[in-house]
């Protein structure tokens, strides 16, 4: 069996050879020669930094407990990669945008660069991540114990612990505080984690492989292990699968290390399309040996051993110490990738808004001009650091060190998903506010200590036993583990709903409550539309006596000696001689974005700003007037729009009042009209009465007068029936006589009284293929629309030869009947009256007082159905519809 001293030669030579790469690749990208840094596979290995000791170790022991349910870990990552061009491109767009550091960063610059925002997520990011940083002391300890048991025992392992914890926190402080600026890509960091995701990779491979091939004689052989194995028999919860894969898909997006090595690490935003299905594939493979080793180890190992070390144990116990050391070296990348990564993330955001706004307020900005800021970031960072391992150490400690790796990295997950509500947010709805994000971060957080966290050390050991059983203050709906009533369900999934759905209720509540700052509705216009405004910022202006202070200043915090090459080689590419550039907006830029890089982009901004901004108005006031203006183009828009609306109104109320002055004249004319055809058969009628008085008149004579007397009389009762009719049809006071005839006896009907009404020639052509088809309705009605219709083709269709077409045809529950005729039809501009009771089709035309059509629509309107007008048919065209009532 390998030494321990064996062991730890080997973890040495490994991390010498991480820092030569690292070296070297920092080097190469100095000199412009790292081309193959930036490429697209370099960035999909660095997001592996998600597949910490947990992945490596902890999928087993998962599998091992919970059967697929490990496959959870992995899915959500995937369906975020998938759809990467929703999510993961905006954040990547904002970041390069806004020059962003930090998730903290993020979300501070969204919600107007409040600090006080930062600050909260700095702090739930530093506790949520302590789990994380306690599972990789744990996994690496059991793993040096698993080579010596005679260290695994007892105050060893605590020791063991110790040693982790100092090795990993120096090896940090060397590796990831070299450089002060966290802004610029650190090659070095980024291609050593490529290279130790090609390690655990290579290594879990290997290990599956000779467990499946090796040990096992075969790819039959495994599956009928698994099959025999309790693996097989659990049963999957479909609310624990489900929390599990929205909790993995949070975690992805709101880890700080993620957030580092996805965002503030990307070198082009087209990287995300291959890392879109090169990283799922990544992790199917590093998944692809969990079930086979998992099933083999609860077969081999002997009962009782824990599960989360099989990919240690099962070659140790077969013999293959090289491929153990290499396994080992796998979950030691693993653990070291993700402490380091985590610990610079977490570092730059204690130092840039934690630290260095406290002690910039507290020098009262004199900072800027003098004290040493470079040292202080420096100092605070590598403090950070060390506080971050001791927290985890310390977490690792309290919790006795026996939890399983995945439920500790899930009690992570839980509470680094707090952000999502205020992050995503953020990025897709303009009326989120700060005060939302930190009401939604406060009871979110709050829920996740009390539900999830403090319980995870242990019965009695925070929160005590009555307080678990009887709830806070003994409320019964106050239990960590049954929050308003909702006992019996699983602790995980019952800490994740009601941490991140009161988290996202009182988001969005406060939000829509609360009314943002002028700085917030800015960002927040950048951020959802960063697609529209993802230019570079607002450039600065500047003097030229501005240089020295500005100079003075970026000594202060980068250093004299860089701060000073800088500047001259600014210089130099303006052609310019000596040190001090001129301060033009693409240096102010440029120094900004190294300036937020030490101190934050919020400080960094505030700083340069002071000083080329002396004698101009403050960067709030910009963004105010700013925020104004756009305020006034919104309410200039909506008055554009309100003017376009009320120009259709006035649009629709010309027509209107076109069509009631076309009434009016159509009303005097009728009025005239039915005045003439009143006065005309009674003038008539008095006339040859009086005649007939006077006496002395022959029987011819007498006959003659008496029928003219008759004729003036009918059509004196005509005219009033159709007044009367059309009164009492508007009214709704007609009472229909129901019957039961074919369309064809209709049309019988309607043609020989209209046509024995004004006889002449009027060619009349059927179709009979549906004429048979019977209606029950009233059919006198009926018959008196189509009389109308027909007589009116015969007066004025102006044809030499009137023809009209009669055609029927079916339509579900309707017939339709369209009555066709050959003449010029109705000019356009009368189509829109010719239904109205005062209209008639011409004052040139054949006499009448334009009641007829009226008559018809209210007699369809009647029948249920309906009378059109329809154009574009050569001559006049009307359709009838008439509904088939069930007999």
């Amino acid at each position: 069996m390998a030494t321990l001293n064996i062991l730890v030669a080997v973890c040495v030579a490994y991390v010498v050879l991480l820092f030569s790469v690292a070296f070297a690749a920092d080097r190469a990208a100095r000199r412009g020669r790292g081309a193959w840094l930036r490429s697209p596979l370099v960035y999909t290995l660095s997001l592996s930094i998600y597949c910490t000791a947990w992945t490596f170790y902890g999928a087993v022991g998962f599998a091992a407990r919970s059967g697929m349910e490990y496959v959870t870990i992995y899915l959500g990552p995937t369906l975020v990669m998938i759809g990467w061009w929703w999510t993961l491109r905006k954040m990547v767009r904002v970041g390069r945008s806004q020059r962003i550091t930090s998730i903290a960063d993020m979300i501070s610059s969204r919600y107007g660069k409040s600090n006080l925002l930062a600050v909260c997520v700095t702090i739930l990011a530093v506790i949520g991540t302590t789990p994380y940083i306690a599972l990789q002391l744990q996994s690496v300890t059991l793993s040096f114990a698993a080579f010596s048991p005679a260290a695994g025992a007892g105050r060893s392992v605590q020791s063991i612990a110790i040693y982790v914890a100092l090795g990993l926190t120096l090896f940090t402080i060397l590796f990831g505080t070299r450089n002060l600026d966290a802004n610029e890509r650190h090659h070095g960091v980024v291609i050593a984690i490529a290279l130790e995701a090609v390690v655990k990779l290579l290594a879990l491979l290997a290990v599956g492989i000779f467990v499946v091939w090796g040990l096992e004689g075969g790819l039959g052989a495994t599956l009928a292990r698994i099959d025999a194995s309790p693996i097989a028999a659990f049963e999957v919860s479909g609310s624990r699968w489900t929390a599990l894969t929205l909790l993995s898909a949070a975690a992805f997006l709101c880890l700080p290390r993620m957030f580092q090595v996805m965002v503030v690490e990307n070198e082009d935003e087209s990287h995300l399309r291959t890392a879109a299905w090169a990283f799922p594939l990544y992790l199917m493979l590093i998944s692809l040996f969990v079930v086979p080793i998992a099933a083999v180890g609860l077969d081999l190992m002997p009962e009782g051993s824990n599960p989360d070390l099989y990919v240690l144990n099962l070659p140790l116990l077969a013999g293959q110490d090289g491929l153990a050391i290499l396994s080992f070296l796998g979950g030691f990348s693993s653990a070291t990738s993700m402490v380091i990564v985590a610990a610079i993330a977490l570092s730059t955001m204690v130092s840039n808004h934690i630290v260095m706004p406290i002690w910039l307020r507290a020098t009262g900005g004199a900072a800027m001009m003098s004290g040493d800021v470079r040292h202080v970031a420096l100092l605070a960072r590598r403090l950070s650091i060390g506080a971050v391992v001791f927290l985890g150490y310390l977490y690792f400690r309290m919790s006795g060190g026996g939890t399983a790796l995945a439920a500790i990295g899930l009690i992570a997950f839980a509470g680094l998903a707090q952000l999502l509500p205020a992050l995503m947010g953020g990025l897709v709805w303009r009326g989120a506010t700060r005060t939302g994000a930190l009401a939604g971060l406060g009871v979110g957080f709050a829920l996740w200590l009390y539900c999830l966290l403090l319980p995870s050390f242990g019965p009695g050991v925070i929160v005590p036993q009555s307080v678990m059983d009887h709830g806070l203050f003994g409320l019964s709906w106050l239990r960590p583990q049954a929050m308003f009533w909702t006992g019996g369900m699983d602790p995980l999934v019952h800490a994740v709903m009601w941490s991140v759905g009161l988290n996202t209720a009182a988001f969005c509540t406060v939000s829509m409550l609360s009314f943002p700052r002028p700085v917030e509705r800015l960002q927040g216009a950048q951020f959802v539309n960063v697609f529209e405004h993802s230019q570079r910022p607002g450039s600065w202006t500047g003097g030229l006596g501005q240089s020295e202070d500005l100079l003075i200043m970026s000594q202060r915090i980068m250093g004299a000696a860089e701060a000073q090459e800088m500047f001259a080689r600014a210089a130099r590419r303006q052609g310019l001689s000596g040190y001090l550039p001129e301060p033009s907006p693409e240096f102010l830029e440029f120094l900004e974005r190294r300036l937020s890089g030490s101190v934050g982009a919020a400080t960094a901004h505030a700083m340069v700003s002071q000083i080329v901004g002396r004698a101009t108005v403050s960067v709030e006031d910009l963004l105010a007037v700013a925020d104004e203006t756009a305020q006034i183009m919104e309410y200039s828009s909506q008055l554009e729009a309100k003017s376009a609306e009320q120009a259709r109104t006035a649009r629709q109320l010309r027509e209107v009042n076109e069509k009631l002055t076309q009434l009016s004249v159509q009303k005097d004319g009728f009025l005239s009209q039915v005045s003439h055809e009143l006065r005309t058969p009674m003038t008539s009628i008095r006339a040859f009465s009086e005649i007939l008085l006077g006496g002395g008149l022959n029987a011819q004579e007498l006959r003659k007068y008496a029928t003219i007397i008759h004729a003036e009389s009918l059509r004196l009762t005509r005219l009033l029936d159709d007044l009367l009719d059309l009164s009492v049809l508007e009214s709704g006071q007609v009472v229909l006589n129901v019957q039961t005839a074919t369309l064809d006896e209709v049309l019988d009907r309607a043609i020989a009284g209209a046509i024995g009404a004004a006889p002449g020639g009027l060619e009349i052509r059927r179709d009979p293929g549906f004429e048979a088809m019977m209606l029950r309705t009233d059919i006198d009605r009926l018959a008196q629309v189509f009389i109308n219709l027909i007589a009116n083709v015969r007066k004025y269709c102006d044809a030499g030869a009137p023809v009209l077409d009669i055609h029927a045809e079916p339509d579900g529950t309707r017939l339709i009947i369209d009555f066709v005729d050959n003449g010029t039809g109705i000019p356009i501009e009368d189509e829109a009256l010719i239904f109205e009771k005062f209209s008639r089709l011409g004052d040139a035309r054949a006499p009448g007082a334009g009641l007829g059509l009226a008559i018809c629509r209210e007699i369809m309107h009647r029948l249920g159905g309906a009378i059109t007008y329809v154009p574009g048919q050569g001559g006049a065209a009307f359709r009838v519809t008439v509904p088939q009532m069930p007999g």
